[in-house]
């Protein structure tokens, strides 16, 4: 395995993502500490992200709005607005790529790029480029850290070393000194688990995981991701593998006077539909319909090995005859609620419910079922589901639809933004 010279990397990584966005947009929160939180109206809900004034007084993403407003008093709650984090997101990118080659997206806030030899002569130049950029025509009060190194991991690792606002340059001959500094949380692809594994196999620190052979990291990881990371920090050029296509699916935090059965089979329903919508545009069928609802308080129990309850939440699956359109899906899903309608008392209080597509098939591999898919029933929904969805496309917006159409309050179902999937603009619909 190569093992380079000198840098070959950037990663960028914006600064508090969500609230400096929300500073931008709007000139009356510059300079305020604020927290946005997933939907406005309540106090029982967490920060999901924080400006740098908020995190100066102590706040923390995922953090209880009661615990935030109790350390700082001033700090200012929105809720969150996904699609504008979109259109910032893109707008961004743009004007980045008009600096250097964007070579991979990792997330909503975070990306990275293969330097030239022009770029690897002068990292600090070619990062005040980028934030000028930004600056002169995104504006002021989105920021980003920037990191250089020899491979993307070790560059994400820099670029988190001097936010906010920082540049971080790691040559080879430097290392591993930046790294011995670092706890093991710090490494990205150590979390809370794998950290106590370590620590059960006596590796305490950075110095002692470098130390460690490479076998041994994959019999710890039990995978050969544990290798390719001993590569990774040893500075080689390690290229991260491919990412396969699992699932579409859609997850929602209820409002507190929402979180009933009745209320959580419209959203579930909702969410549903929406997750098909994305399978057909990306060109796959699903063989698996997957419904998992979290209860605020315990309640009710499976009765077969397909369903089940694992601490406050009910599960249940069933396999679908490898299909996409709505009446497929649809059908499936009410026979699942009819299960947790079964086996959840009537009072059960339904904190978050999701639903998840699985067992993907690509449509040019589509393995059909000799009496389900060949049937001229199941050919008609198909056709009315794509005439659904051309309609739709046609007007920007949800114009029709199966049944009900109830969305949550706060908006956004299916359309919020996790940081590792950006949502296209058809999800807001």
């Amino acid at each position: 395995m190569r093992k380079p010279e000198t840098i070959e990397r950037l990663y960028l990584d914006f600064d508090g993502f969500f609230a400096s966005v929300e500073q931008q947009a709007r000139p009356a929160l510059r300079g305020r500490p604020v927290g946005v939180v997933p939907f406005a109206g309540t106090e029982h809900t967490c920060v999901i992200a924080c400006s740098k004034e908020a995190k100066a007084a102590g706040v923390k993403n995922i953090m209880r709005v009661r615990e935030a407003k109790a350390i700082c008093p001033d700090i200012r709650i929105v809720a969150q607005s996904p699609d504008l984090y979109r259109r910032a997101h893109n707008a961004l990118l743009a004007e980045i790529a008009s600096v250097i080659p964007i070579d991979v997206v990792k997330s909503i806030d975070e990306l990275s790029c293969i330097l030239s030899p022009r770029d690897r002569a002068d990292p600090y130049d070619l990062a005040a480029r980028i934030k000028a950029t930004i600056r002169d025509n995104i504006g002021p009060y989105i920021s980003c850290s920037i990191g250089f190194a020899a491979n993307r991991h070790l560059a994400k690792i820099a670029c988190k070393q001097d936010k906010p606002d920082g540049v971080t340059v790691w040559w080879p001959d430097m290392m591993p000194g930046p790294l011995l500094s670092l706890s093991l949380a710090d490494i990205p692809g150590i979390g809370r688990r794998m950290e106590k594994r370590l620590y059960r196999a006596g590796i305490y620190t950075v110095g002692a995981l470098l130390a460690t052979a490479p076998k041994q990291m994959r019999r710890l990881w039990n995978s050969v991701t544990g290798e390719r990371l001993w590569y990774a920090l040893h500075g080689y050029a390690v290229q991260a593998a491919p990412s396969q296509r699992g699932m579409f699916g859609h997850g929602r935090v209820l409002s507190p006077e929402h979180r009933d059965l009745e209320h959580a089979r419209n959203y579930a329903r909702l969410l549903l539909i929406k997750a098909a919508r994305r399978l057909r545009r990306a060109g796959f069928y699903a063989g698996r319909l997957w419904l998992w609802l979290g209860m605020s308080r315990s309640g009710g129990r499976g009765r077969n090995t397909n369903q089940g309850r694992r601490g406050r939440s009910w599960f249940a699956q069933m396999a679908l005859p490898v299909v996409n359109d709505d009446q497929a899906v649809l059908s499936a899903f009410e026979r699942l609620w009819a299960l947790a309608r079964r086996d959840l008392p009537a009072r059960a209080r339904i904190a978050r419910v999701h639903v998840s597509l699985l067992d993907l098939s690509p449509a040019e591999m589509r393995q059909l079922d000799f009496l389900l898919n060949d049937d001229v029933q199941r050919q008609k929904w198909e056709a009315v589901t794509g005439a659904l969805d051309r309609l739709n496309a046609r007007y920007g917006k949800t114009l029709i639809h199966v049944g009900p159409w109830m969305p949550p309050p706060g908006g956004y179902a299916g359309g919020k933004i996790s940081y590792t999937r950006i949502p296209a603009a058809e999800d807001f619909w």
